[in-house]
């Protein structure tokens, strides 16, 4: 019969070789992920070369031919400069994906009201050729990593604006607190959703390319999802078609809440 002792001694070891099996299998995440972003950056390097190949023989053309060429054959220079704009987009928002599950985060106490005015002046352009209004409630300040959250918002509104609809862009940005958390709402008056894709719109690479009147890649989304889990939260929708979507987001307050195990 074993002993109290025993099985004392048999529980303490039976958590010790637990704890050093979720440390090594931490570990091997871990070396997984910086393998991903190393394989990524080299890909991205390599996909870049001859991009920027096609895109500087397009260049001479224009500069050389310019005025010699017929509509037709401008058309197809100028669809060829798109597409490549367009490629170096993906890449980078591929090479922003992978990072995420390799750069460690900063963990500290976060003012969102900095982190929107930050977004506000990045997107700038955007917002005035779009004449959004973009309404901001009294923000928390949240425990976060200040980079990814400023990456977090600005691909939210960005999607708010180029998912618009005929009106210009209205969009509110609010927050609610939830015990040791913030639930934030970013909600605009856009084309709004399908009920069916809700679940799609934070997969990588699902695009809604119809009514979008900005260029996508179809990985934002997957983004922020990506971000906000990094941050202990979760992240889901609200939205109707033709009448606008409502994004929803939690954040741990930077006093009560917990420092996220990302």
């Amino acid at each position: 019969m074993t002993s109290p002792q025993g099985k004392r001694f048999s529980r303490e070891l039976a958590v010790e070789d637990l704890e050093a099996a979720v440390r090594a299998r931490t570990e091997d995440l871990a070396r997984s992920n910086r393998e991903l972003a190393d394989f990524a950056s080299v890909v991205a390097h390599d996909l870049r070369s001859p991009l920027l190949t096609v895109s500087g023989y397009c260049h001479l053309l224009r500069e050389g031919y310019s005025g010699r060429m017929d509509t037709t054959a401008d058309g197809y220079l100028n669809a060829i400069v798109e597409g490549v704009a367009r490629m170096n987009r993906l890449i980078e928002d591929l090479l922003d994906y992978s990072r995420l599950g390799s750069s460690e985060c900063a963990f500290e106490p976060i003012r969102l009201d900095a982190v929107l005015g930050q977004v506000g002046a990045n997107l700038e352009a955007m917002i005035r050729q779009s004449g959004a209004a973009i309404e901001i409630g009294p923000m928390p300040t949240v425990l976060g990593d200040q980079t990814q959250l400023a990456q977090l918002f600005q691909n939210l509104i960005g999607n708010a604006i180029g998912f618009r609809a005929t009106e210009p862009p209205a969009i509110a940005i609010s927050s609610t607190p939830d015990g040791d958390r913030h639930v934030i709402r970013v909600a605009d008056n856009g084309i709004g959703i399908d009920s069916m894709d809700f679940d799609k719109v934070f997969q990588i690479f699902f695009r809604k390319a119809a009514g979008r009147r900005e260029g996508g890649t179809g990985i934002g989304l997957a983004i922020c999802k990506k971000i906000v889990h990094r941050h202990g939260g979760r992240i889901w929708l609200e939205s109707e078609v033709g009448r606008g979507t409502t994004f929803l987001l939690t954040l741990p307050d930077a006093e009560t809440g917990r420092t996220p195990t990302a």
